[in-house]
């Protein structure tokens, strides 16, 4: 594995000569390695050849435009775009939201110039704050029936599209823990926050130095981290809503809740074992995605969004890698250590503002298209690399960790719950989180940050 990372590295820094910026991100109809100039290419086979689809050919001609703020799947939506146009007459042009912006902000910037997109890809805390001014009441829509578990409602209102499942947890690369301890490893067999320590323990003692990747960036920190504390209150977002409330009217002492003190006593694990301890706030995320692959560390807190990064380091589909939970406990039977997170992180919102009659039912039919086309049903999966939240789609995700989540989502391995947050969570208390990951604060600090930013949010 090693080689192969390190020559990774190489080619990165001639396409760093080359280019100014890039987008990551998968690719439509193929999956290849730049390590081999002369490798065929293999292709992801997206058959065309059945289409019942039912087009509204009065349509053919509009022109929409389609907002992305996941910037992993800018190619391949633009394929999806292409695909449509050439069976539809729609032409859906797909705007990206630059790396470093905040879609929310994004957003509300082209309403203000009078120029909103059609369509938007939203986190849900964005689609809450904006759909019962800008957005189209979607309630109606078939697809609505094929996900229904999965859909966000603003007082009874459904207004937004869920784009696709999501789920995180701990990342473990099965083969370096085999490797290391010459033995093969039961993900099944770690129950508890004591289990996985002790696994840690045994990698260290095999010769693996740190066998933990921890993220450094506000975004992971402050969303994907500390949100547990909300989360694995019961496993539901009514609950995670609930937690909030109390927090945000001094209803909850942090302090003596259990969910605040399982979820330090974990990141403390993390930090302990973390690769780059010596230097916590310096560590890259592109290398952490080498170190997992290339077996110089054997875990990732992180989700599914990860493979590109993961792919791009040299691991191969056939991989395996997989889920831990975030263990919130040394209680075998708590919920949070038998399941990890799954839930509908991005959601499409439609103008209903300004869009025409025409761009609104253009709109409709490529959300509709996804949904209940064949091609569009493939495309979701295979161009992608999303776990779709529709039941109807027969079609199961290629890599590793969309399978892992989309097989604990099928297996009720999963608990679906979103914290919903302000939009400058992720960046503040991120901020407090990466003081604590540094040890520039103590736990009573980092709790005092969290109650202030609710005490401010009433």
């Amino acid at each position: 594995m090693k080689s192969k990372a390190v020559a990774r590295i190489l080619a990165s820094a001639l396409t760093g000569a080359l280019a100014v910026t890039s987008l990551t991100g998968c690719t439509f109809g193929f999956a290849s390695d730049p390590d081999d100039p002369n490798e065929v290419e293999e292709e992801v086979s997206i058959d065309t050849s059945i289409d019942t689809f039912e087009y509204d050919s009065s349509l053919s001609g509009t022109s929409i435009t389609l907002l992305n703020s996941k910037a992993e799947i800018q190619t391949a939506l633009e394929e999806m775009s292409k695909i449509f146009e050439e069976k539809s007459g729609v032409h859906v042009e797909v705007m990206p939201v630059s790396d470093g912006d905040s879609p929310y902000t994004k957003v509300v910037s082209l309403y203000n110039s009078g120029t909103p997109p059609t369509l938007s890809i939203l986190d849900t805390t964005d689609v809450i704050a904006l759909a019962e001014e800008k957005a189209a009441d979607l309630s109606d829509e078939p697809w609505t029936a094929e996900a229904e578990e999965y859909l966000t409602e603003v007082n009874g209102v459904v207004y937004s599209f869920p784009l696709c499942i999501e789920g995180r947890g701990i990342i473990y690369n099965k083969a370096a823990i085999e490797e290391t301890l010459g033995e093969e490893f039961d993900p099944s067999s770690i129950r508890t926050q004591d289990d996985f320590r002790d696994l840690l323990d045994r990698l260290v003692d095999a010769g693996m130095e740190r066998p933990v990747s921890l993220a450094m960036e506000d975004w992971s920190l402050g969303a994907h981290q500390l949100q547990y504390i909300y989360e694995t209150y019961d496993g539901t977002s009514e609950g995670a809503q609930e937690v909030i409330e109390e927090i945000k009217d001094g209803k909850l002492d942090l302090k003596s809740y259990d969910r605040m003190e399982g979820f330090l006593d974990m990141f403390d694990i993390l930090k302990k074992y973390n690769v780059a301890q010596k230097d916590p706030l310096g560590a890259d995320y592109d290398e952490m995605a080498i170190d997992l692959a290339d077996g110089k560390t054997a875990f990732w807190l992180n989700g599914n969004w990860a493979w590109p990064n993961l792919e791009e380091a040299g691991a191969e589909p056939d991989d395996e890698y997989g889920f831990l939970p975030f263990f919130m406990s040394n209680d075998e039977d708590d919920f949070a250590n038998q399941q990890i997170q799954g839930s509908p992180s991005k959601q499409i919102m439609l103008d209903g503002q300004m869009a025409s009659e025409n761009e609104q039912a253009a709109a409709k039919e490529f959300l509709n298209w996804i949904v209940y086309s064949e091609i569009g049903q493939q495309m979701l999966v295979y161009t992608c690399s999303l776990i779709p939240p529709f039941h109807n789609n027969p079609y199961e995700p290629t890599d590793p960790l969309s399978r892992a989540i989309y097989e604990k989502v099928q297996s009720g391995g999963a608990f679906n719950a979103s914290a919903i947050v302000p939009n400058d969570h992720w960046s503040i208390l991120g901020g407090a989180m990466q003081k604590y990951l540094a040890d520039r604060s103590d736990r009573d600090e980092l709790i005092e940050s969290i109650e202030e930013y609710w005490a401010e949010q009433k």
